[in-house]
């Protein structure tokens, strides 16, 4: 199967497309984070959390580490962060015209 550039961008923002997706990239996008430490800063439940961690280093999002018997998570590098960052910032200038978005998602 050939995947084209287009695919691999939509797989890419498929690991933003999610909330809970979302809130672990923000949770870690300051440092890494035990799975325990993202599960209380999410207020999860810990199955929930390790599928989309799984999702997320599957979309190339996040790395893992193990040290013990803990697992840490981090953001794969400084653009991932920074995307997360300019997010923020289209959002700033977009969020007043966004109230029509949702009738057009499918």
């Amino acid at each position: 199967m050939i995947t084209t550039n287009m695919d691999m961008k939509i797989e890419l923002i498929h690991g933003f497309s999610n909330k809970t997706r979302l809130e672990i990239l923000e949770t870690i996008k300051n440092g890494e984070k035990t799975v325990s430490q993202i599960i209380e800063a999410l207020d999860a439940n810990q199955s929930s959390v390790s599928q989309h961690l799984a999702c997320l280093r599957g979309c190339g999002l996040i790395v893992s580490r193990q040290e013990g018997k803990y697992v840490y998570y981090k953001l794969r590098n400084e653009k991932v962060a920074m995307l997360l960052t300019m997010f923020d910032d289209v959002l700033d200038e977009v969020g007043d015209n966004m109230s029509s978005c949702k009738s057009h998602i499918k």
